[in-house]
């Protein structure tokens, strides 16, 4: 069982109902799977598989097995064990064939698989993460799944200097909407390492938009759910640019509540039009998705 801290019961209840956010995030995680349809069809999984529709993505299905690694299915590549929260963001983002895409965190591959399945292995995709050890299971992933119009790059990527018609950045955080997966992430929760996340996102997002080419458009994601590092990060972006435009979009799940205000600190309204998803409200792990766009 967890032992939550005092400290962070008390953040939290600033947020969002508290108890429902623990009790939701105490629970096992619905096992989920994308279809991928650069090697197989929707159809000939729904038809090995007893499969649920997630709402959000077409390509996405909770599934009720245990055991889904060691299929056959998983072995070719015709299906990828991705949480159904994290096939947001390439499904806000819209890449589309024959773009130029710049996946600045990639590993393990998830997002820079579905993204190459949108695209059907058109155009280019430069998946890119900082360290070596991460490049591994990227790699073996995209291989699996057959992806061939992706180019792999390790470097921090803040040095970026290319122009791009798309950009995710689901960025490194503090995990707290991943507990449902390790009661870990909450041992190691603390407002130093939110300080410290949330100067690194402020790096990357800046760096991503100003590798975006005009009328180009980027989505930040987090599977964290601290005001610092999802609205105070889109806040400091709208500072820093006149010509980004956080962009509203509908998705079919319930929408949490984001924040202009939290303990003194003031973000843009326009945060308002970013998505929280919070454990309790989709029986998901939490997410926080913003689609940005790059005006003239």
């Amino acid at each position: 069982m967890a032992d939550w801290k005092k400290s962070f019961i008390e953040r939290y209840a600033k947020l969002t109902d508290v108890d429902a956010f623990t009790e939701a995030s105490l629970k096992p995680m619905r096992k989920s799977i994308r279809v991928n349809t650069l090697k197989t069809s929707i159809k000939h999984i729904k038809d090995t598989f007893k499969l649920t529709q997630v709402p959000w993505c077409k390509e996405g299905f909770f599934i009720n097995r245990k055991a889904v690694g060691n299929t056959l299915e998983h072995y070719l590549g015709y299906i990828y064990i991705q949480g159904a929260a994290s096939m947001i963001p390439p499904t806000i983002l819209k890449p589309k064939a024959n773009e130029v895409v710049l996946d600045m965190c990639a590993s393990p591959g998830s997002k820079t698989s579905q993204m190459a399945a949108m695209m059907k292995n058109t155009g280019m995709i430069v998946a890119n993460d900082n360290k070596i050890v991460r490049l591994k299971p990227l790699t073996l992933n995209l291989q699996r799944c057959g992806v061939t119009n992706t180019v792999l790059t390790i470097m921090e990527g803040r040095w970026f200097k290319h122009k791009f018609d798309k950009i995710l950045v689901d960025a490194p955080c503090s995990g707290i909407g991943t507990i449902r997966k390790s009661y870990k992430t909450i041992e190691m929760w603390n407002p130093n390492t939110i300080r410290k996340f949330a100067g690194v996102q402020r790096q990357l997002i800046k760096t991503a938009f100003d590798n975006l080419e005009e009328d180009g458009t980027m989505v930040y994601s987090t599977c964290t759910l601290e005001p610092d590092e999802d609205e105070g990060v889109i806040d400091y972006l709208l500072k820093e640019y006149d010509n980004a435009k956080l962009e509203k979009f509908s998705i079919d799940m319930k929408r949490g509540e984001t924040t202009t205000d939290f303990e003194g600190k003031v973000f843009d309204s326009d945060v308002k039009k970013c998505l929280k998803v919070w454990p309790q409200d989709n029986d998901t792990e939490g997410f926080f998705v913003a689609r940005i766009k790059k005006t003239f």
